[in-house]
C-alpha cells in the first residue's frame, strides 16, 4: 500500500540507549540578519557560514547549499521560537521564525529553542524509495520551505545512501501509514551523523 505523502521535518522521538530522555530543547539567538525562514522541525546549523560558532551563538537554517557551508556544524532541530514582535510589541511564541523580522529588542535578538543533543533519534520521510538495506548508512536531507499555516517543516531525507551523510539512518519507523519500503514516501528513525557536538574539530 502506498504511504502517505506528507512530510514534517525531523521529529524527535527519544534517543540511543535506555537512557531517558526529558525531550528538551536548548535555547539559541537567531541572528538578527537571518532572513529566510525555519520551521520547526528544520536543521539548524552554528554561525552564518562566515562567523565561527561561539557560546550561545547565533544559527541560521541549515540546508546544504544555504549560507551555512560547514555542514558538520549542524545543531539540532529547531522547535519554536520565542521574541518581542516589532508591529505589536508584544512578547511572542511562533512554532517557526518567519525572517526578516527586526526584533524590538535586537541585542537580545530572537530566541529558539533547539533539540541539540547529538544522541537524540528523529522521525523523518523519505523523498525517495528506501529498503532496509539504508539501515547503518549515511544519508543527507532534502530541503524545502515549510507551512506557514501550522508552522511545521516540510524537509526530508534524500532517497539514496551518500558517504558522510549529515544523517545516520538507524531503521524503518513503524508507522503502520508510512512502512512501505517498496513505495516512496516511508518514514524512517535517523540521528545526526554530523553534528557540533558530535563530530567536529573547532576552528
Amino acid at each position: 500500500m502506498a504511504n502517505q505523502d506528507a512530510a514534517f521535518g525531523f521529529r524527535q522521538v527519544g534517543g540511543l540507549g535506555s537512557r531517558p530522555t526529558s525531550e528538551g530543547t536548548s535555547k539559541y539567538v537567531i541572528a538578527s540578519t537571518q532572513a529566510g525562514a525555519i520551521y520547526a522541525g528544520d536543521v539548524v546549523t552554528a554561525g552564518d557560514g562566515t562567523t565561527k560558532y561561539e557560546g550561545g551563538g547565533t544559527i541560521a537554517y541549515g540546508y546544504i547549499g544555504s549560507s551555512e557551508t560547514d555542514a558538520v556544524r549542524n545543531v539540532g532541530i529547531f522547535n519554536g521560537v520565542f521574541y518581542d514582535d516589532p508591529t505589536t510589541a508584544k512578547p511572542t511564541f511562533k512554532n517557526y521564525w518567519p525572517g526578516g523580522v527586526t526584533v524590538t529588542n535586537p541585542a537580545a535578538g530572537a530566541t529558539a529553542f533547539v533539540y541539540d543533543n547529538p544522541d537524540d533519534l528523529f522521525e523523518v520521510q523519505t523523498a525517495g524509495t528506501l529498503t532496509q538495506s539504508i539501515a547503518s548508512r549515511g544519508i543527507d536531507m532534502a530541503y524545502t520551505a515549510g507551512s506557514t499555516i501550522n508552522g511545521r517543516s516540510k524537509e526530508e531525507i534524500l532517497g539514496s545512501a551518500v558517504a558522510n551523510g549529515q544523517f545516520c539512518v538507524v531503521r524503518i519507523s513503524g508507522d503502520p501509514a508510512n512502512s512501505d519500503t517498496g513505495n516512496a514516501n516511508s518514514n524512517w528513525i535517523v540521528k545526526f551523523n554530523e553534528h557540533m557536538y558530535y563530530n567536529y574539530s573547532a576552528t
